[in-house]
């Protein structure tokens, strides 16, 4: 498939199998989308290890447009960011993935420590965390408004118990659901003992992004071996500000990738929908609220740090 961008070549495994029956369609698009997926991150200068809603998609788009102001990328061309580094080698191809469940848990487990040596060992790798809370939450409105056909029906075939998107409530989906809290707890747990134990390994987290983005910026770059001054990472600060992208995606100028504009007249359908921290405790009630901070405060790793905002908060 030489000279296809990968989108395009993982429009042509997901359109060439859907004429499959269900179980040999999700096997086979499980089979090829793994190994692309691990072609993908071994043509990457960055691997981002995140669950989704964690903000990977807001990092990905800052980082590459810090190397598209350098090499002077008109407006119009970003609007596709995420096919830039196809056309442009200057700009690094950086792999965005959960490392986990369906076919995305192939990089996953090339990362292990178990593994056989291999290249993907030897990049950089950044884990991205945020507040498990927050991501249940941010996560039943992407799987219930934005998950595609074939992405939901991998997941479901992953997990034990399939969720119907269109009954499933929120409680349900966070606290008892196979992908809700409890399973991103061990998520990230996971990661972090992964991610530790590998050469060029960093974990960032999403509320210290969205505090001081200059320098976790700054320290993403300096991990790829890049610098960039105080004033192009502030530009960059700036067009990645929550109202500018909220604006932005809203107007529908992201022509391609995770920014794209679904339902203009639903904003909980947004990709940039909140971007609050602890926004989760603002759809349960009080008890509820406890019992998701205590199933955290238990199981959750403490180097993460969330265990003592937890425990300052009570």
């Amino acid at each position: 498939m030489l000279g296809f961008n990968d989108n395009l070549r993982k429009a042509i495994i997901i359109g060439t199998t859907a004429v499959l029956p269900e179980y040999l369609r999700v096997n086979v698009r499980r089979r090829l989308l793994g190994k692309l997926e691990v072609d993908i991150a071994s043509r990457s200068r960055l691997i981002l290890i995140a669950h989704p809603k964690s903000g990977n998609t807001w990092l990905k788009v800052m980082l590459t447009r810090l190397y598209a102001n350098r090499e002077g990328i008109s407006e119009k061309d970003f609007s596709r960011y995420n096919l830039l580094a196809d056309s442009n080698p200057s700009i690094p191809r950086i792999a965005a993935t959960n490392g986990w469940y369906s076919y995305e848990g192939e990089v996953g487990r090339l990362l292990m420590a178990g593994s056989h040596d291999n290249p993907l060992k030897h990049k950089p790798v950044v884990l991205l965390v945020r507040n498990p809370a927050d991501i249940a939450v941010s996560w039943y409105f992407q799987f219930t408004k934005r998950q595609s056909r074939h992405k939901q029906e991998l997941i479901n075939h992953f997990i034990d118990h399939p969720i119907d998107r269109t009954r499933i409530g929120m409680w349900e989906f966070v606290r008892h659901s196979d992908i809700g809290l409890p399973f991103l707890i061990e998520f990230l747990n996971t990661w972090e003992r992964r991610v530790a134990g590998l050469e060029m390994g960093m974990v960032i987290r999403y509320e210290d992004l969205r505090t001081c983005t200059g320098e976790v910026l700054d320290r993403i770059t300096r991990l790829m071996g890049d610098h960039f001054s105080e004033e192009e990472i502030q530009a960059v600060v700036e067009f990645g500000a929550f109202d500018n992208l909220r604006k932005l995606e809203a107007q529908g100028f992201f022509r391609q990738g995770g920014l794209t504009l679904r339902n203009a007249k639903d904003p909980e359908s947004f990709k940039v929908r909140r971007a609050k921290i602890n926004g989760y405790q603002d759809y349960f009630t009080p008890e509820q609220v406890a019992e998701l901070e205590a199933l955290m405060a238990d199981r959750l790793s403490p180097t993460l740090g969330y265990c003592r905002a937890l425990s300052q908060a009570g």
